[in-house]
C-alpha cells in the first residue's frame, strides 16, 4: 500500500541568466587549473542554498561558492570578480550573527584548506595563521609554549580567526587580552583594486588616500572614535590619527580588523600571543537582579580580573529545561561569573576573596575545581543557542545581539532597554560580558508575522538611538553587517558616515567586496529568512509529527538552526559526526537545516518533498539524535529527516534497504519461528557468495558483515523458565534486537531485576516500537507499529503503571519521547512516556541503596565505555555511571557516535563514513586497552556492540551482562 501522491506547492523560480552562471563557474574553474566536478568550485543548488545564510537571521542566495586551496586561488578568483564586476565575499565557519559573511556573487570559503598554523614563535610570542584556522586549533598549537590567543568568543570551538579579525571579536577575556584588533600585528591582505601586500608595507598611494581622510575628518576622527573599549561600530577610524603613527604598521593592521571584508581580504595575519595566567580562581557572584550585577560591576574592575561575566536566572533555567545542571550557583536572580588570575593559586584565592569583599553580592560562591568552572562556563558558552528562546518559549532572534556601552553606565542602560523591549511587547534573555559593558540578547521579534519585519525595524531603531544616549556602540564585537550597518547614521553625525565611504573608496572602489555591508548598507529588513519562508503545509502532505514545541509547523522548526554552528565542532557530547568525518558543511546539521529552510522557501529549492538535494544533505545523517541534547537551539534533524524521508518516497517505490533494514522485525519474526529455519538462514548467510548477493540485492555495505540470528528468541527463554512471583512489577520491553540477536542480554537482566526483587513481566504479543520504521521514514508503519505496541503494554495480565524497563537505548528513547509525537492524539503515548525507564534508571530510583558487587574485589576494572547516541540525547548516561563506579569500574566514557547507529552503518554508500566516525572515538579507545588483559568494553547498543565487533573484533557487554557475571562471580 503506498501513500497518495504529494503536492510540492513550490514556488516558481526566480528568472536567472543560467548561461552566464555557468560562464562564471567555467571560468572560476579554468583560473584555479580545477576540474569541473571537484568541488573547488560548486554552484550546485544544493551548495548555494548551505550558503545562503550565517548565523544571522539573514537569507542571501550566492552564485557560487568557492574552497580556495592557496592564497594565489584566493588571488586568480578575486581577479576574475574584478573582470566580471561580481561581488566577492569571505567567509570563514559562518558564525557571524549579524550577516557580514552572505553574499550575492562569489563567496570563499577559507575554512575547509586554508586553515593552518604556519609559525609559532615563541620567543617572540606571535604566530603566523591562514584565515581558516580555527581558534582552538591555534590554542592548541600555542599551549606546548604556555602560550595562547588572548581573544576567545564562545564560538572558540568552531570560529575562524579569519572572522574574528574580521568582526573584531573579543570573548570573556577581553578584560585581560582586549579585542582581536589589540592582538593583530599585521595582516597580509587583497583589496579590492586587486593588490597584495602585508601591512606593515602598504602601497605608498593608499597610503596618501587614507592621511587625506584623516586630515579632512581630523576633529571627528579624535572626538568621535575610541572613546571606549567596546566600540566596534563603522571602521576603526581612530587608527588613522596621527598621533599612533597614522595608518601605516599595526595601525593599518587594526583599522582592517573589523572592516568584516568590506576592505580586503585576509590571507595570512601575524597575530600576538600572550601568556596563561599561572593561576585562576573562578567565583560566581549573586544579585537580586541582573540590574543590581550590572550596578555592581564597575567596583570588580578597580580589581583586575581576568573575566566578568553577567547571566540572567532566565537562562540558567533554559540549561534546565535542556535537561542540564546549574547546581552551585550562588541565591540570586543575576549572577556574575568573576575569574581572578594570580601566579600562585594563594594569590588568585586571595585576589578572589578582596574581589568578593567589594562586591555587594547577595551571596557567592568559589567554585573548587577547574571542572566545575568549565561546567558553568558552558552555559555562558552556550548562551547564543540557549537564548534562542524567549522565557515564554517563542523563537529568538538575533538582530539587537552586541550592542555595548561604557561600563559605568551598564545599570541603567539594562533598565532602559528592558522598558524598550516592553513598550514593544518583545522580550530576550541578556547575558554577556558586563566588564566590557556588552549585553548579548536574543529577541523574540515576530518575524513570522505578516507586519513582523517591520515591527522588528521599529525596535531596532529605537534601540540604537537608545545606546547612542549612552555613548556606545551598536556593536560591541560581532560587527554591524546587516543587521546594524544602515542604523550606523543613528550613531554617527555625517562627517563620520562620509569619512567611512572615503576609506572604502581607498580600498575598494568598485564597491565588490562584500558589498550592502558598512557602507551604503542594505535595509535592516531585507533579506530576512524568516518572513520568507512559507508554513509547511504549502508544500502539500500532511505532518506525521506532532512538532508541539514548535507549534505544529515544521518551518518553525527547521528553522530553530539559527546558524550558531555548535554541529562543525566536536561539542563535548555526539553532535555531529557526520561533520566531524568529512568537514564538509553538507553534513553538519546546520548545512541540513539550510536546505530544509531553502525547501520550504521554494525559491532556491523548487522540488518541495521531491527535492533530491534535500535527500542528498540529508543521506549522511546518522539520525543519532545528538543534535537534540547539543545543538544549543534543539534541532531535531532525525525527526525531520524521517518526516521528509516519509514524503519524498510517497507513492513510490524506495530503495531496497528501507525495505529489508526498516522491515528488520518483521524479517527477524520469519527466520526466528523455528529453530530449524535460524540454523538454514544462518548457514546461508554464511555462505560468502550468497552473503554477497543478498547484500547487492538488499543495498547492505559488501563490508559489512550478515548478522546471525540468535538460535533461541528470549521470548522462547523467557516462557520456559522457572517462573518467580511475589517482587515488585515490572514489564520488560522485548525490543527485537533483544528478542532475535542478542537474547543473552535479555536473560541477564531478568536474572538482574529478580535478583532485585522485580517480578518481571513482557507483552504477550510480539510488538515492536517502529525504530526502523521511523529511521527509513516510513511513519505510516511506525505508527501502526506504535499503536499495537500501547495496545499490547495496556493489556489485562500486564500490571497497570508498572515501569517499562527498555535495554535498547534507541527503543528505549522512542518510547519515551517520539511516541507521543507520532501519536499525539493517544493519551496513552505520553503516558508512557513517564513509566519508560532504563535498568540503571530503574535502579537509581527504586533500589537506590544497591551496591553491586565490584567487577573485581582486588581493585578497579578499567572499562571502555560507548554510550548510546539516543542514550546520550534523551535519557542521560549519568545513572550508569554511578552504577558503574559502584561496581569498582574505572570508565573512560567516550563522547561520539559509534558510527554504525542502525541502519545507517549497514547500508551501501555509508560504510567509510562509518569507520571514520568510529576513529573519532570508538576505535582508538580500543586500541588503548588492547594490552590490558583485565580491561572490559561497555555498550548497552546493539548498534554499537556491533560496530566494536566489526570493527575491532571487540564484542562488549550489555551493563546487564556485566552486573550479572559480577554477581555470579560473588556467588
Amino acid at each position: 500500500m503506498t501513500d497518495p501522491a504529494p503536492v510540492t506547492g513550490a514556488a516558481p523560480a526566480p528568472a536567472a541568466d543560467d548561461a552566464a552562471a555557468a560562464r562564471l563557474v567555467d571560468r572560476l574553474a579554468a583560473a584555479l587549473g580545477t576540474p569541473a566536478g571537484s568541488g573547488v568550485v560548486d554552484a550546485s543548488t544544493r551548495r548555494r542554498a548551505e550558503y545562503t545564510s550565517d548565523a544571522s537571521n539573514y537569507r542571501v542566495v550566492p552564485q557560487v561558492v568557492v574552497f580556495p586551496r592557496s592564497v594565489e586561488d584566493v588571488e586568480a578568483v578575486f581577479a576574475l570578480c574584478r573582470e566580471l564586476g561580481v561581488p566577492f565575499t569571505s567567509r570563514g565557519a559562518g558564525t557571524s550573527v549579524a550577516g557580514n559573511a552572505v553574499g550575492t556573487g562569489v563567496v570563499l570559503d577559507f575554512s575547509r584548506h586554508l586553515n593552518r598554523v604556519l609559525e609559532i614563535d615563541a620567543e617572540s610570542g606571535t604566530a603566523l595563521i591562514e584565515p581558516g584556522v580555527i581558534l582552538d586549533d591555534l590554542q592548541r598549537e600555542a599551549a606546548p609554549h604556555g602560550l595562547r590567543f588572548g581573544p576567545d568568543p564562545s564560538t572558540h570551538a568552531r570560529c575562524t580567526v579569519g572572522g574574528m579579525i574580521g568582526n573584531d571579536a573579543c570573548g570573556s577575556h577581553a578584560l585581560a587580552y582586549g579585542r582581536t584588533s589589540h592582538n593583530v600585528l599585521a595582516l597580509e591582505v587583497l583589496d579590492g583594486h586587486g593588490r597584495r601586500f602585508w601591512t606593515d608595507e602598504p602601497p605608498a598611494d593608499l597610503l596618501g588616500e587614507l592621511e587625506a581622510v584623516a586630515s579632512r575628518h581630523l576633529a571627528t576622527i579624535r572626538t568621535g572614535f575610541g572613546t571606549f573599549g567596546r566600540q566596534v561600530s563603522g571602521y576603526a577610524l581612530e587608527h588613522l590619527l596621527p598621533e599612533t603613527g597614522g595608518p601605516r604598521g599595526t595601525a593599518l593592521a587594526r583599522l582592517l580588523t573589523g572592516s568584516e571584508g568590506t576592505l580586503a581580504t585576509i590571507l595570512r595575519a601575524r597575530v600576538r600571543l600572550v601568556r596563561q595566567s599561572p593561576s585562576t580562581t573562578f567565583v560566581v557572584l549573586g544579585y537580586r537582579s541582573m540590574h543590581e550585577a550590572a550596578d555592581a560591576t564597575p567596583a570588580l574592575l578597580t580589581h583586575r580580573p581576568l573575566a566578568v561575566e553577567g547571566i540572567d536566572r532566565r537562562l540558567a533555567d533554559a540549561v534546565v529545561r535542556r535537561g542540564g545542571s546549574v547546581d552551585g550557583l550562588p541565591t540570586g536572580d543575576g549572577w556574575l561569573f568573576v575569574e581572578m588570575g594570580g601566579d600562585t593559586p594563594e594569590e588568585s584565592l586571595a585576589a578572589a576573596r578582596a574581589m568578593v569583599a567589594d562586591s555587594a553580592a547577595l551571596d557567592s560562591v568559589v567554585i573548587p575545581t577547574a571542572a566545575d568552572a568549565r561546567k558553568l562556563w558552558r552555559i555562558r558558552e552556550d548562551g547564543a543557542g540557549l537564548a534562542g528562546r524567549s522565557p515564554e518559549g517563542q523563537p529568538a532572534w538575533p538582530g539587537w545581539e552586541d550592542a555595548a556601552v561604557p561600563p559605568e553606565k551598564l545599570g541603567t542602560y539594562l533598565r532602559e532597554f528592558d522598558a524598550l523591549m516592553a513598550s514593544h511587547g518583545v522580550d530576550g534573555l541578556a547575558y554577556g560580558h558586563f566588564g566590557d559593558g556588552c549585553i548579548h540578547v536574543r529577541i523574540d521579534f515576530p518575524l513570522y508575522d505578516g507586519d513582523g519585519a517591520q515591527r522588528t525595524k521599529a525596535f531596532l531603531e529605537d534601540a540604537a538611538r537608545l545606546v547612542a544616549k549612552h555613548g556606545g556602540s551598536l556593536s560591541g564585537e560581532h560587527g554591524d553587517g546587516r543587521a546594524r550597518g544602515a542604523l550606523l547614521p543613528l550613531m554617527y553625525d555625517a562627517d563620520s558616515i562620509a569619512a567611512f565611504e572615503e576609506v572604502k573608496r581607498a580600498f575598494d572602489p568598485a564597491d565588490l567586496l562584500n558589498p550592502g555591508v558598512l557602507v551604503r548598507p542594505a535595509p535592516l529588513d531585507a533579506d530576512l529568512r524568516v518572513p520568507a519562508a512559507r508554513p509547511a503545509h504549502a508544500l502539500g502532505m500532511p505532518l506525521k509529527f506532532a512538532y508541539s514545541h514548535d507549534g505544529g509547523d515544521l518551518t518553525r522548526a527547521v528553522h530553530r538552526c539559527v546558524g550558531v554552528g555548535k554541529c562543525r565542532a566536536d561539542s563535548g557530547g555526539v553532535m555531529c559526526p557526520s561533520f566531524l568525518a568529512t568537514g564538509d558543511e553538507k553534513d553538519s546539521t546546520r548545512g541540513r537545516a539550510r536546505l530544509l529552510q531553502e525547501m520550504v522557501n521554494g525559491t532556491l529549492v523548487t522540488d518541495g518533498w521531491r527535492a533530491q538535494e534535500v535527500h542528498d544533505v540529508l543521506d549522511l545523517c546518522l539520525s543519532c539524535k545528538g543534535c537534540t541534547a547539543d545543538c544549543p537551539a534543539g534541532v531535531d534533524m532525525p525527526t525531520y529527516k524521517a518526516e521528509f524521508l516519509d514524503k519524498h518516497y510517497a507513492g513510490r517505490l524506495r530503495p531496497m534497504n528501507h525495505y529489508l533494514l526498516g522491515w528488520l522485525p518483521r524479517w527477524s519474526r520469519l527466520a526466528t519461528l523455528h529453530r530449524f529455519e535460524t540454523k538454514l538462514v544462518n548457514a546461508l548467510t554464511g555462505v560468502p557468495a550468497l552473503a554477497a548477493l543478498a547484500k547487492r540485492v538488499g543495498g547492505i555495505a559488501q563490508e559489512r558483515p550478515l548478522p546471525k540470528f540468535a538460535e533461541q528468541t528470549f521470548r522462547a527463554w523467557f516462557r520456559r523458565r522457572p517462573v518467580r512471583t511475589g517482587g515488585q512489577p515490572v514489564v520488560l520491553w522485548v525490543d527485537s534486537f533483544t528478542e532475535h540477536f542478542s537474547p543473552e542480554v535479555g536473560r541477564a537482566a531478568v536474572t538482574l531485576l529478580e535478583h532485585l526483587g522485580f517480578e518481571v513481566s513482557i507483552t504477550t504479543e510480539k510488538v515492536c516500537c517502529g525504530l526502523t520504521w521511523v529511521s527509513t521514514g516510513q511513519l505510516d508503519g511506525a505508527k501502526k507499529q506504535l499503536r499495537a505496541s500501547l495496545d499490547a503494554l495496556n493489556a489485562p495480565g500486564l500490571p497497570a503503571d508498572a515501569p517499562v524497563v527498555g535495554l535498547e537505548p534507541s527503543c528505549t528513547a522512542l518510547l519515551r519521547e517520539d511516541a507521543a509525537e507520532l501519536l499525539p492524539d493517544d493519551p496513552r503515548a505520553r503516558a508512557l512516556g513517564s513509566r519508560v525507564k532504563t535498568l540503571a534508571e530503574l535502579i537509581a530510583e527504586q533500589r537506590p541503596d544497591w551496591v553491586p558487587p565490584r567487577l573485581d574485589p582486588d581493585g578497579d576494572v578499567r572499562a571502555v565505555v560507548q554510550p548510546h547516541c539516543h542514550q546520550h540525547a534523551v535519557m542521560g548516561f549519568a545513572p550508569d555511571a554511578a552504577l558503574l563506579a559502584k561496581a569498582g569500574v574505572d570508565a573512560q566514557v567516550l563522547s561520539g557516535c559509534c558510527g554504525l547507529a542502525g541502519n545507517f552503518g549497514a547500508e551501501d554508500g555509508h560504510y567509510d563514513v562509518s569507520v571514520k566516525v568510529a576513529e573519532h572515538a570508538l576505535l582508538p579507545a580500543l586500541r588503548g586497552i588492547e594490552q590490558d588483559p583485565g580491561a572490559v568494553v561497555v555498550a548497552d547498543g546493539y548498534s554499537c556492540r556491533t560496530q566494536s565487533d566489526n570493527l575491532a573484533g571487540v564484542r562488549p557487554k550489555h551493563l546487564a551482562e556485566l552486573l550479572v557475571e559480577a554477581l555470579q562471580r560473588q556467588g
